[in-house]
C-alpha cells in the first residue's frame, strides 16, 4: 500500500491491462491512470504520455493530462529539428532509454531546457520522466509533474515506475491503430482512408458517387525536370503541392492522389441540394491556390528563382470510387468520364491562357464566378465542350 492507502501498483496494473486496455482510448487510459495515482497518494499535477508516429509528416501524438482535463495533441516532424526537441527531457529518456528525475527549483535559464522553465513558471515543483517499451523494440516517453511543496517522494516515483509495463501494454494497441490510420490518411486522403479502415479493401470494391473533380498541373514541369537542379525541382514541387493540398482541405475537398506533377482532388456531393455548395467550395479552393501561388512566387522572386504557374480544371459528375489493381497491390482512386473531362479542361488552360477553367455544369452551379470562353474541342469527345474561366 502507498502512504495514503488506495490502490497499489498491482491494482493499478490490473486496471491498465484489463479495462484500460479494452477501452481503446488513449485519453481514457492516461486519465484513468492519473486518477489512480492520485488515489494512491501521488500528488500528481500534470502528466504527458507521448507516442512516436510511423509517419513521414507527423513526429508524435500523445495525451496531456491535467487536473482540469485530458486531451490529445500531435507534433509535426519538423519539430525534431528545433530546440523544442533537442535537449528536452523526452529526447534524453528516449535516446538513453532511462529515467529522469529533476526538481523544478533553482533553475538556470541559460542551462535548463524550456520545458522545465515553463513548468516551474506555471507552479510545478518536481518532474519525472521514463520510457515505455513496446513489443516492436521502440520506446515511447512519458512524464509526470507535481506542484506539491514537497515534490515527489521516492515512494511516488517507485509506484509510477512499477506501472510502466502495464501502461505500455494499454497504450501500444492504441498507438498501433493511430499510426496505421495516420499513414492511410497521409497517402490516401481522409475519405479513402476511412473507407479502407472501414473494410472497403478488396479489389473491385467500389461505390458510385457524384463529386466536383479538380485537376491541377504544374506548368512547364518537363522543362524544369530537364534543366533545374534536383534540389531546386523538389523544393518547387513541395511548395506547389503544399499550397494545393492546403487550399483543397481548407474548403472541404479531398486530395486523392499525386500523378507526377498533377494533383487529383474531389469534393464529394452528398445530395442534390449540396451540388452548388460543392462547386462554390472548389472555386474558393482555386482562388485560395491563386493567392498562395502569388505569395510563393514573391518569395521565389526574392531568391531569384523562376515563378511557378499552375493550370486547374474543374468539372462535376458521377464517378466510380474504389479499389483497383492487382491481387497484391491496390490503388484507391476515382474513375469515369467526369474525371477525364476535368483533366482535359485543365489541358485547355494552356490554349486559352487562363489559370483556372471549368465546365458549363460547374459554372451554372456557381453563378457569377465564371465567364464563358466559348466551346473548344476536347480530345476523346466528339462534340466541343463549353468552358468558363474565373471572373
Amino acid at each position: 500500500m502507498t502512504k495514503h492507502g488506495g490502490p497499489n501498483a498491482k491494482a493499478i496494473n490490473d486496471w491498465l491491462v484489463s479495462d484500460g486496455r479494452l477501452s481503446g482510448d488513449g485519453v481514457a487510459i492516461v486519465g484513468g491512470f492519473a486518477e489512480r495515482l492520485i488515489s494512491a497518494g501521488v500528488p500528481l499535477w500534470r502528466a504527458r504520455v507521448a507516442q512516436q508516429f510511423s509517419n513521414p509528416l507527423l513526429s508524435a501524438w500523445g495525451v496531456i493530462w491535467t487536473r482540469e482535463e485530458a486531451r490529445l495533441y500531435t507534433v509535426k516532424r519538423t519539430v525534431l529539428s528545433t530546440d523544442a526537441w533537442h535537449g528536452s527531457p523526452f529526447e534524453h529518456v528516449i535516446s538513453n532509454r532511462t529515467t529522469l528525475h529533476k526538481p523544478l527549483v533553482d533553475l538556470d535559464p541559460r542551462r535548463d531546457h524550456g520545458v522545465y522553465l515553463e513548468l516551474a513558471q506555471a507552479g510545478g515543483t518536481d518532474f519525472y520522466a521514463m520510457t515505455l517499451s513496446y513489443g516492436d523494440g521502440s520506446v515511447q516517453g512519458c512524464s509526470f509533474a507535481t506542484d506539491s511543496d514537497h515534490g515527489f517522494s521516492q515512494e511516488d516515483l517507485d509506484l509510477i515506475f512499477a506501472c510502466r509495463h502495464a501502461l505500455a501494454c494499454a497504450m501500444e494497441p492504441v498507438a498501433m491503430r493511430r499510426s496505421s490510420v495516420s499513414l492511410l490518411r497521409t497517402y490516401l486522403g481522409d475519405g479513402p482512408a476511412d473507407a479502407v479502415t472501414g473494410g472497403t479493401i478488396r479489389r473491385g470494391e467500389h461505390t458510385h458517387i457524384e463529386a466536383v473533380i479538380m485537376f491541377c498541373d504544374l506548368r512547364g514541369f518537363t522543362t524544369m525536370s530537364a534543366q533545374w537542379p534536383e534540389a531546386e525541382l523538389m523544393e518547387a514541387l513541395d511548395g506547389y503541392f503544399e499550397l494545393v493540398v492546403d487550399a483543397v482541405r481548407e474548403h472541404g475537398g479531398e486530395v486523392l492522389k499525386f500523378i507526377g506533377d498533377g494533383v487529383l482532388s474531389v469534393f464529394p456531393v452528398a445530395d442534390t441540394a449540396s451540388r452548388a455548395t460543392r462547386c462554390i467550395d472548389a472555386v474558393a479552393a482555386a482562388k485560395k491556390m491563386a493567392a498562395s501561388l502569388e505569395e510563393l512566387n514573391r518569395d521565389r522572386q526574392r531568391r531569384k528563382l523562376e515563378p511557378l504557374r499552375i493550370g486547374t480544371g474543374i468539372n462535376i459528375g458521377h464517378v466510380t470510387h474504389g479499389n483497383i489493381g492487382s491481387p497484391d497491390r491496390l490503388d484507391f482512386t476515382v474513375l469515369g468520364q467526369a474525371v477525364n473531362l476535368a483533366s482535359r479542361v485543365q489541358d485547355l488552360c494552356k490554349v486559352v491562357g487562363e489559370p483556372v477553367l471549368a465546365t458549363a455544369s460547374v459554372a451554372a452551379l456557381a453563378p457569377g464566378a465564371f465567364r464563358s470562353q466559348g466551346s473548344h474541342s476536347v480530345r476523346g469527345l466528339d462534340a466541343p465542350v463549353e468552358i468558363h474561366s474565373l471572373e
